[in-house]
C-alpha cells in the first residue's frame, strides 16, 4: 500500500504562494473546509428565477420573478461578518408585486423592519457587518430595460383588437398605467375624445318660424398611427396629431353629457370631455325660433361645434353658434348654420362640416357632418350636427347612416298646433347634437344632445 502524503506550504513574510501551476484546478476535498480567503464582495448568482418565497444562502445572488405574486426572501439565520446576498428584478414587476426582505433576527441597516424593493428592475447586494448595524446594503441601483416593454394598463371598458387593446369609456374613470413601456414594445397611446352635443333650439307659437339644431361636442383625436394605422378619419386633422406618451400613473377620465333637451327659451349646451390634460368642448345649442322667442335667443350658441341660428319671423340677431371655441389645433369642430332673415333655423355644425342653411320654413337644414373612426376597431360616427326643425320637412342629422349621431331635425307636417313635433335626440355617446323641434308645436320639446365618449388605443404585445 502506498503511503499518501500531506503537503504543507510554509511561508515567509512578504512571500508569494502559488498553488497549481497554469491551467490547474485546484479544489478542497470532500468535508475540506478554507478558512482565511474570505470572499471578494461578489456572489455566484443562481439563474433559475425564484417565484416563491425562499431562504437566502450566504454567497448566492437571486434572481426573483414576481410577474405571478409578491415574494418574501428570507436572510440568513445567524450570519457571520462578510456574509452577502443579492437580489434582482428578474421580471422588472417589483413596483407591481413588490419584494420583502425579512430580517430572520438581525437588523437590516440598524433597523429591525423587514424592508421591501418596490422599483422596477431593482438590484440589491446585502452584506452582514455585525449586530448593530446587522445587514447593510452595499449596491443599490436600479439597472434599464433592454427588452421590448409594452404599455400596461386598465380602465374604462378594454377591448382587444389584435395586437391592440383599446379602453373605452362612456362615463367618468381612471386610466391607470402600471408600466410606460419603451421604444422597443410601446410607449405611447392614441386617443379620441368627443364631447357632449349641444341641445337644438325650443320654437313655437309660429307656423314658420323653427329653431336650430344643436352643434355637435367637440372632437379631438390623435392621428392613429401608434396603434396599428387604424382610420382616424375623415375628420378635420388637417395635420398629423401625434400619440401621447404615457408613464405610471392614473389619468383622469371626465365624460361629458349632452345638453338637456329644451322647452323653453334657451337650448343647452353640451358638456366637456377630457382625458390627458385635453380638453374637448360641449356643443353649442341651437337657436330658439319664433319672433315671441326675443331676439337674445334666436342666436346658435357656440361650442365645439356651434349651434344652428333659429327663425326669427323677422330681420336681426340671425347669428350662427361659433364652433371651435375656444379654439385648438387642429379644430375640433364647425360653425353652425345659418339663413335668411325671416327664416333662419340652422343645422348645427358638425366634426367636418358647418351646419346647413335654411332658405324657408320647408327647406332642408341637415346638421353639419361628423367624421367616422375606426379606433374601436370598426367603423362608427361621432360628433354630427343636429338638423333643425321646420314646418313639413325633414332636416336629417349630420350623420345620415345607421350609427349616425346628430339629431334628426323636428318634423311638423301641418303647421298645426294640434300636431307637435319634438326634435330627435343625438346617439348616447357619440356625441351629436340634438334636433330643432318644430315650428307651432305647443308641448313638444327640442331634441337632447347625444353624450360624448373616451377611447384610448395602444400596442400591447
Amino acid at each position: 500500500m502506498s503511503k499518501i502524503e500531506v503537503n504543507q506550504i510554509s511561508s515567509q513574510c512578504g512571500s508569494t504562494l502559488t498553488v497549481g501551476q497554469s491551467g490547474d484546478t485546484v479544489t478542497l476535498a470532500c468535508g475540506a473546509t478554507q478558512t482565511g480567503f474570505g470572499r471578494t464582495g461578489t456572489v455566484d448568482w443562481d439563474t433559475t428565477a425564484k417565484t416563491a418565497s425562499f431562504t437566502a444562502v450566504s454567497g448566492t445572488g437571486y434572481f426573483v420573478d414576481t410577474s405571478g405574486g409578491a415574494v418574501t426572501a428570507t436572510l440568513p439565520a445567524t450570519p457571520s461578518a462578510g456574509d452577502i446576498v443579492g437580489f434582482n428584478d428578474y421580471a422588472r414587476t417589483f413596483a407591481t408585486n413588490n419584494l420583502t426582505i425579512a430580517r430572520n433576527g438581525s437588523n437590516i441597516q440598524g433597523a429591525a423592519t423587514d424592508p421591501t424593493i418596490s422599483t422596477n428592475g431593482q438590484s440589491t447586494m446585502f452584506v452582514y457587518v455585525d449586530a448593530t448595524q446587522g445587514w447593510v446594503p452595499t449596491e443599490d441601483q436600479t439597472t434599464g430595460n433592454y427588452g421590448s416593454l409594452f404599455v400596461t394598463a386598465t380602465g374604462g371598458t378594454i377591448t382587444c383588437c389584435g395586437d391592440y387593446k383599446i379602453h373605452t369609456f362612456t362615463g367618468p374613470g381612471t386610466f391607470c398605467v402600471s408600466c410606460a413601456g419603451n421604444c422597443a414594445g410601446s410607449n405611447t397611446v392614441d386617443y379620441m375624445i368627443v364631447a357632449g352635443g349641444g341641445s337644438g333650439g325650443c320654437g313655437r307659437l309660429s307656423a314658420t318660424c323653427s329653431s336650430g339644431g344643436g352643434g355637435a361636442g367637440g372632437w379631438r383625436a390623435s392621428s392613429g398611427t401608434a396603434s396599428g394605422s387604424y382610420n382616424a378619419g375623415p375628420g378635420p386633422l388637417t395635420s398629423p396629431v401625434s400619440a401621447l406618451p404615457v408613464s405610471v400613473q392614473g389619468y383622469p377620465i371626465v365624460v361629458g353629457a349632452g345638453g338637456a333637451s329644451a322647452a323653453s327659451t334657451v337650448s343647452n349646451n353640451g358638456s366637456p370631455s377630457s382625458a390627458f390634460s385635453l380638453t374637448s368642448t360641449g356643443g353649442g345649442g341651437g337657436g330658439s325660433g319664433g319672433a315671441s322667442q326675443g331676439p337674445e335667443n334666436r342666436p346658435g350658441r357656440p361650442g365645439g361645434s356651434g349651434g344652428g341660428v333659429g327663425g326669427g319671423c323677422a330681420p336681426g340677431a340671425e347669428t350662427v353658434g361659433a364652433g371651435n371655441t375656444p379654439p385648438v389645433s387642429p379644430p375640433q369642430g364647425n360653425n353652425g348654420g345659418g339663413g335668411t332673415p325671416a327664416n333662419g333655423f340652422g343645422g348645427g355644425g358638425g366634426a367636418t362640416a358647418v351646419g346647413g342653411t335654411g332658405t324657408g320654413p320647408t327647406a332642408s337644414r341637415a346638421g353639419g357632418a361628423g367624421v367616422t373612426s375606426c379606433i374601436s376597431a370598426s367603423p362608427v360616427a361621432y360628433a354630427g350636427g343636429g338638423g333643425a326643425g321646420g314646418s313639413g320637412c325633414a332636416s336629417t342629422g349630420g350623420n345620415a347612416s345607421p350609427c349616425g349621431t346628430g339629431g334628426r331635425g323636428g318634423n311638423h307636417p301641418s303647421a298645426s298646433p294640434s300636431s307637435p313635433t319634438s326634435g330627435t335626440s343625438g346617439t348616447t355617446n357619440r356625441g351629436g347634437g340634438g334636433g330643432g323641434m318644430g315650428s307651432a308645436c305647443t308641448s313638444a320639446t327640442s331634441g337632447a344632445g347625444g353624450s360624448g365618449i373616451v377611447i384610448i388605443r395602444y400596442k400591447f404585445q
